[in-house]
């Protein structure tokens, strides 16, 4: 056996370190071995201020990076573009327009050109370019115009057209109501848009609207009505007089209509007329009564007085006091919705 158990510690090779350390006899010999065995150096240069400095100095400053705000292009610019500043009003999101009745979001591409379109439809007539087969009339009084009939057993490509009116109508006139399947819709086609349209249904008795003011009685009120002028000697004074609207025209908008009790023979009931409004005070409206009147029972033209209005609105009735002539025209109750389709 060995004596000492350094033996089986000694190094196959010799190495500059180990050679360099000569082995002690005694019992600390493995620890100053083992010690002198897994030094690490690590050695340094420590560089004075100055020489760092003209480093730095020495490089090209094109080269020397530079540290600043990011610069973005136009599109990305874009997407922190502000539009608008919410102070508390109502109308921040949506915008309610007056004209057309549309609701559009302010600031967005898509919902103002959406907005846009229906205006310009509203306003001016849908776009319509004709069909192959359809049913027409054109005569004089309507000049470069002619109205389009459609009945329940068109296309549906007609049918189709006739809901995108009823659309428009139903912004003024309210919804779910204007159309069903005994409908006789008159299109006026105007300039490649459809500018007005009449949907009629046949009716048997109507009613007629109490006058509640004569006609004579105001124009006689009207000449007895006091001069405007005050004389004192040479000197005439004018009398600033104050315009009132009739007593009729204020109760138009009363929103009821009285009738007489007794029903009177009537065959076309005239469900709703519309016209867009750039096109209204042109005799649009009256084209479309006459050919309805002279077209809607085959083999006769109906007279006025065969006509009824469906519950009308201010300016529903003040149209058909021009158009009958008098304020006592036949007015008859409309069925809010029948059995079967829509036309």
């Amino acid at each position: 056996m060995q004596s000492k158990i350094n033996y089986f510690f000694k190094p196959s090779s010799p190495s500059p370190i180990a050679t360099s350390v000569t082995p002690d006899t005694t019992d600390d010999s493995l620890a100053a071995w083992e010690n002198n065995r897994n030094v690490i150096v690590n050695t340094y240069q420590r560089r004075s201020p100055k020489a760092v400095r003209s480093e730095v100095l020495k490089e090209p400053i094109g080269e020397r990076p530079r540290k600043g705000p990011k610069t973005l292009n136009k599109k990305k610019r874009s997407c922190y573009t502000q539009f608008h500043l919410e102070l508390g009003q109502s109308d921040f999101l949506f915008r309610h327009c007056v004209e057309c009745g549309a609701t559009y979001a302010p600031g967005d591409e898509l919902d103002e050109k959406s907005h846009q379109s229906f205006h310009k439809d509203y306003t001016n007539g849908i776009p319509f370019k004709g069909w192959q087969n359809e049913r027409a009339f054109t005569s004089p009084s309507l000049g470069k115009n002619r109205i389009v009939v459609v009945l329940e057993n068109d296309s549906p490509a007609h049918r189709n057209k006739v809901q995108e009116v009823v659309k428009m109508m139903e912004v003024e006139l309210g919804e779910d109501w204007i159309l069903h399947r005994y409908c006789k819709v008159y299109l006026l086609v105007s300039s490649q848009r459809i500018s007005g349209c009449l949907v009629a249904e046949p009716i048997k008795e109507a009613f007629k609207i109490i006058s509640r003011l004569d006609d004579g009685r105001q124009l006689k009120k009207e000449s007895s009505s006091p001069s405007t002028t005050i004389h004192f000697g040479n000197i005439v004074l004018q009398r600033q007089v104050s315009k009132r609207c009739r007593e009729s025209d204020d109760r138009l908008d009363n929103g009821a209509t009285a009738c007489e009790e007794e029903a009177k023979p009537a065959f076309c009931g005239v469900r709703a007329i519309w016209v867009s409004p750039s096109n209204r005070r042109k005799g649009l409206a009256t084209q479309l009564l006459d050919t309805a009147r002279e077209s809607f029972s085959s083999g006769c033209i109906l007279e006025k007085s065969q006509l009824a209005f469906s519950q009308p609105s201010s300016l529903g009735r003040a149209f058909g006091c021009n158009y009958f002539g008098t304020s006592s025209f036949l007015v008859y109750i409309a069925q809010l919705s029948l059995p079967g389709p829509v036309l």
